[in-house]
């Protein structure tokens, strides 16, 4: 996945959630080997260790064992929280 595909993925899932906020983008799952070669260009930020890596307010979840993709709320569960409002594409 490029980092446009992942910007038109966390979209498409904020928009197919209409009013639910379940539906909403709750975490970004990414395999390891892709982040330095695909993702480092990510405007990512960490406020504190509670909130995590994010991008666009949505927390990132880096792992060998993960496929990258995009949860909803109520896929991701506690893994997303705290769980904040998508923000625009920059």
């Amino acid at each position: 996945m490029t980092p446009d595909k992942l910007a038109e993925a966390l979209d498409a899932v904020a928009a197919a959630a209409g009013p639910k906020p379940d539906l909403m983008p709750g975490l970004i799952t990414v395999k390891d080997i892709e982040w330095v070669p695909t993702f480092y260009v990510l405007k990512e930020e960490c406020r504190t260790l509670d909130d995590g890596v994010r991008h666009r307010n949505i927390k990132i979840a880096i792992s060998s064992t993960l496929e990258t993709r995009v949860l909803t709320r109520a896929d991701a569960g506690e893994r997303g929280e705290p769980y904040r409002d998508l923000t625009p594409r920059s």
